[in-house]
């Protein structure tokens, strides 16, 4: 059907824009006086598909947490969503939600449920938030379903965030390092070459490859730029070329402390959406595979997968979780016992209050950790420079 966006008056006096979707103009008038509006001007309005795509493609985990978290608000205070919607097409500070908002009005307007307008996009909404959605829509429940899918995405930033905020340090202080060294070769260990040249003596090999590289550096420093580039497409190839990627993601749950974070931030995700899907009367298989999506690292997708087939056939959770070798024990006590007791609900809640506690505890390890390994590493700089400069200070006042 053709969408018309119109013009008309509410109540007499107030000015009111938006769209609607009818089969003519004649249709679209009077859907628009059903809608208690006077219509004083309606044309034709077709979107570009391809715009919305676009728009709603680029929408990032916090405009998600926003477009979610005033929806439920807005259908919370009793308010109908295309209302809701209609609402914030017009008044949301973001202009992709306005936009995304428009868009998914104007399909609801069109017959369609908000779960199936969902999920024509769901690389952007995802099949969490869709699956949770369109289960809270049939049992009647779908502002505490927003609600549940606003603390998952909440969850996520915030495990993002203290993720990120751990590596922000070292990278930081690498970087510095990488800046401090590039200016000693580049404009120190070249002011120094004539002095030592007047010594008459050979110069120590590691001052010799310091002052070379600062030499070759100097004339050719476009090398540095594109040395930058290959090395971040290099990374961006790695990660997604999905062999390196398995090799990658094999390798870092073989290091200590690292593999901890990576297992507990993934199991964490995995072990929130499982408990607000079963919560929300999904069944227990389903609740599965919405969580294995949330999983980053390969391995664990791998083994989680299987574990649910072996579910699927008809054997428990918890000893299909076990067979994978690769859950924490207490995770696997807590579901058996809640498997066992017919409070599984509760005990997912209580295995996902563990694993934060249990991660925080990580993070602020790895912290900690991390800056005495800064401080090696800059003192490690730091000596290599010195030695270079001052080795043969020190042979010709030895000889």
């Amino acid at each position: 059907m053709p969408i018309y966006s119109y013009e008309a008056l509410k109540a007499g006096k107030e000015i009111v824009k938006g769209e609607v979707t009818a089969s003519n103009l004649k249709d679209a008038r009077d859907v628009i006086r059903k809608m208690g509006y006077v219509p004083t001007k309606i044309s034709e309005y077709v979107e570009s598909k391809q715009h919305a795509n676009n728009a709603i493609k680029s929408l990032s985990l916090t405009e998600k947490i926003d477009f979610i978290s005033t929806l439920q608000i807005l259908l919370s205070s009793g308010i109908p969503a295309v209302e809701s919607l209609m609402f914030m097409e017009q008044e949301a500070a973001r202009k992709k939600i306005r936009l995304i908002s428009k868009i998914l009005k104007t399909q609801i307007m069109a017959g369609s449920t908000f779960a199936d307008t969902l999920a024509r996009f769901p690389n952007v909404f995802g099949y969490i938030a869709i699956g949770l959605i369109k289960a809270g829509e049939e049992a009647g429940e779908l502002e505490k379903t927003l609600g549940r899918i606003k603390d998952l995405l909440t969850k996520q930033a915030n495990i993002k965030a203290k993720v990120i905020g751990t590596l922000i340090y070292p990278a930081f202080v690498i970087f510095l390092a990488c800046v401090i060294t590039l200016v000693m070769l580049i404009f120190v260990f070249p002011a120094f070459k004539d002095m030592f040249e007047q010594q008459g003596k050979q110069l120590p090999w590691i001052t010799s490859c310091m002052i070379a590289a600062g030499e070759y550096l100097k004339e050719y420093w476009i090398t540095i730029p594109i040395f930058i580039i290959a090395f971040v497409v290099f990374c961006v190839i790695v990660y997604k070329w999905q062999p390196a990627r398995n090799i990658l993601d094999k390798t870092v749950l073989k290091i200590p402390l690292l593999n901890n974070l990576i297992l507990y931030s993934n199991y964490s995700n995995f072990l929130s959406v499982l408990s607000v899907s079963y919560d929300a009367g999904i069944p227990i298989v389903d609740c599965l595979h919405l969580g294995v999506v949330t999983l980053e690292n390969s391995v664990l997708k791998e083994k989680i997968g299987s574990a649910i087939v072996k579910v699927q056939q008809g054997l428990q959770v918890s000893q299909a979780l076990r067979s994978t070798r690769i859950v924490p024990r207490m995770l696997l006590f807590m579901i058996a016992t809640g498997e066992q007791s017919g409070r599984l609900g509760d005990m997912l809640e209580k295995a996902v209050n563990f694993l934060d506690k249990t991660l925080d505890g990580i993070i602020d390890t790895l912290t900690k950790m991390i800056e005495p390994m800064m401080l090696l590493v800059i003192g490690a700089i730091v000596l290599v420079m010195a030695l270079a400069l001052y080795l043969p200070l020190f042979q010709s006042y030895m000889s």
